[in-house]
């Protein structure tokens, strides 16, 4: 019989164990989550499965390593103390109920954002209660827990077996030569695991960007391991050295005449250009997660927001609108200050230092200011970020409606279309307002009082998933908050303040996924444009000439773009561009992150689009049918420019922040 220590034999077998587990757990996550029209090659599967085995072995042998060093010594042995064995079994239970906890929490982040669990996601423990009911309305959370005490009540009663069975095995003893071999070979294996390779940089979240494919990487985290990663490596400060270094090509992307890279000078006055009429309101609606290849606009078979259509062909329809990033809280910061938000470690809006910010509507002079919301502003810090933003600002949140909340997020979109026109029918004119849709959105309530609503049933479950929706749930909700569009103009048109009014529509950001009506590269599997692409309508009774606009244009030119149609002249010191303004007209691109540890970083132009993801970058053109091939060899130029402007926007939108206070951009 082999003289293998009963600790050792444990290990071995423990470790065995709770690899296949795990792998077994990234096996189910891939089939789970996988875009069906976009699998992983089988490199890139098998791969993601040995890399990530191996970032699970690092957490596994720094959940034994206590056991390891401690186990050898008699008194904390669970093999000779029966009071070490219960405080071991304590141990690996609760080990394991954390390593299944990361898991589930995981699973459902991914689902709801397409991400892997990262430290941002600790935002979501500033608004606890909220986010609890969030997950308490969208999920079976009594039956998730169930199946995760069970799991852990089998885990400890299958480890208790192992104890008890090693516990009564004979093991002959070793002379003192053969247990210091077998100790120190044990701790190399041990050690060897735990660095993960052969090199001597350690295993890292960055060797995960093996692949161009974005999902093989996110098939290869451990969510534990990701997880720490990001909170070690997540917010980066500004670099003073290379904001000055990108300062000439963002002066010249910017327009700035008075150029001054001694002081980093961004402030530039702007004219109104294209003004539609003397001072008239406007309305801004931002629609929650309105991507654009799930909506009507882009064709869609399964019709998903008439309402929003009808206004697009009424008015001008800008096809190629694009958010900076993924999120709420993150899109309303690029809304109110021209900024895309680069925080990597929560978001912009909950960074005290950086919520006072410049914004062109203090330039609405004499205008009253308004704001509406579902449910309540402290989400996301929202509110402290809007008065901070907005002078003398009228904020209106649930507690100010006559209408029930209906779910977490408040009242539903239909009543908050109904509270806002009440309210907006009674101000004198002129004022600018925004209203914040939240319903389309987990749980995806349908509101008992649904104001007429019809929830479609000639429509299966197959079909709504061709065409980009995760469930018929979800499809609805969709459709009921454009419903809801419509019923607000429904409204607005019986008000006095209709015919002087222009109303934008926009989604605050788009959503992984894929419509097989559309270009694979709004797919998650290759560029992901999906993810920032939504429908920007503007419409008005003194627009007389519909369009359909193909201009590239960015989330963070929407309010300089409004102001001048609103005739107002701004001061501008961010990054936010007028569209109608000519002399950009051969420079239109827009400006996408993914806000992670190894953040994806890009720019789309109108035919192609940079990103730099990890270790890869790449020249992709848009509308390919395959996406994924790099074209910089073809366009050296093109890719050397996209790839400065992309970097140049990183680094200036990471500095601005701090120097960008409402007081300071004026003097």
């Amino acid at each position: 019989m082999l003289k293998i220590p009963r600790l050792l034999r444990f290990l071995t077998v423990f470790i065995i164990c709770m690899t296949l587990l795990l792998a077994l757990f990234r096996v189910s996550f891939y089939f789970y989550f996988v875009d069906p029209l976009s699998h992983l090659s089988n490199y890139d599967f098998w791969m993601a499965l040995w890399l990530g085995s191996r970032f699970d072995l690092r957490m596994i042998v720094i959940m034994v390593a206590p056991l390891f060093f401690l186990g050898w010594i008699p008194f904390l042995s669970p093999f000779k103390n029966k009071i070490a064995k219960k405080f071991w079994l304590g141990y690996l239970g609760a080990m394991f109920a954390t390593f299944l906890l990361f898991y589930a929490v995981d699973a459902g982040y991914y689902a709801y954002l397409g991400t892997r669990l990262d430290f941002t996601s600790t935002r979501l423990l500033v608004d606890f209660k909220t986010s609890m009911e969030m997950v308490w309305e969208s999920y079976p959370v009594i039956w998730i827990f169930l199946g995760y005490f069970s799991l852990i009540g089998i885990f400890i009663f299958f480890i208790n077996k192992l104890f008890t069975k090693l516990q009564n095995c004979v093991i002959p003893e070793s002379g003192w030569g053969l247990k210091i071999f077998i100790g120190f070979t044990s701790f190399f294996i041990m050690f060897a695991l735990g660095w993960g390779k052969l090199d001597q940089y350690p295993l890292r979240w960055s060797d995960a960007s093996f692949s161009k494919h974005p999902f093989a990487s996110q098939l290869t985290y451990n969510p534990i391991h990701y997880f720490f990663d990001t909170w070690k490596n997540g917010r980066e400060a500004y670099d003073i050295k290379k904001v000055k270094e990108h300062y000439d090509v963002m002066a010249d992307y910017l327009g700035i005449v008075h150029k001054d890279k001694a002081n980093l000078n961004f402030k530039r006055e702007a004219k109104p250009i294209l003004s539609v009429g003397t001072k008239p309101n406007v309305v801004i609606v931002i629609m929650e997660s309105f991507a654009s290849y799930k909506s009507s606009v882009s064709g869609n078979p399964i019709d998903p927001s008439p309402n929003l259509k009808e206004y697009a062909d009424k008015g001008w329809y800008f096809k190629n609108f694009y958010t900076p990033t993924v999120g709420t809280a993150r899109s309303i910061y690029a809304t109110l200050t021209s900024l895309p938000d680069v925080e990597l470690h929560g978001t912009s809006s909950r960074n005290p230092l950086i919520v006072n910010q410049h914004s062109i509507f203090e330039d609405f002079k004499d205008y009253k200011k308004l704001y509406f919301i579902g449910g309540s502003a402290s989400w996301g810090n929202i509110r402290g970020m809007l008065n901070e933003s907005m002078d003398n600002l009228d904020l209106y949140e649930e507690e100010r409606y006559s209408a029930p909340r209906t779910d977490v997020w408040g009242i539903s979109d239909a009543d908050l279309a109904l509270e806002s026109s009440k309210v907006l029918a009674q101000e004198k004119e002129p004022f600018v307002a925004i209203i914040q849709t939240s319903g389309n959105h987990r749980p995806y309530t349908i509101p008992a009082n649904d104001h007429g609503f019809k929830i479609r049933t000639d429509v299966s479950l197959a079909e709504v998933k061709k065409y980009g929706f995760a469930s018929l749930e979800e499809y609805n909700s969709f459709r009921f908050l454009d419903y809801s569009v419509g019923l607000f103009m429904s409204e607005a048109k019986k008000s006095a303040y209709y015919k002087n009014t222009i109303f934008v529509f926009w989604g605050d950001h788009g959503i992984d996924g894929y419509s097989q009506h559309v270009p694979p590269a709004e797919s998650t599997s290759n560029l992901a444009l999906g993810s920032y692409r939504v429908p920007f309508v503007i419409y008005s009774p003194m627009i007389r000439d519909p369009k359909v606009v193909d201009t590239v244009m960015s989330e963070l030119d929407a309010v300089p773009s409004i102001a001048s149609l609103a005739g107002i002249s701004y001061t501008a010191t961010t990054l936010g561009r007028n569209i109608f303004n000519p002399k950009f007209k051969d420079s239109h691109y827009a400006y996408i992150m993914m806000n992670r540890a190894d953040p994806t970083l890009g720019v789309v132009g109108e035919k192609y689009c940079y990103k730099t993801t990890g270790k890869y970058e790449g020249l992709y053109e848009i509308a390919s049918k395959d996406p994924m091939v790099d074209h910089r060899a073809e366009h050296p130029e093109l890719f050397a420019k996209m790839k400065e402007l992309t970097q140049s926007i990183y680094e200036t939108a990471k500095y601005i922040p701090y120097f960008n206070k409402r007081k300071d951009a004026h003097e």
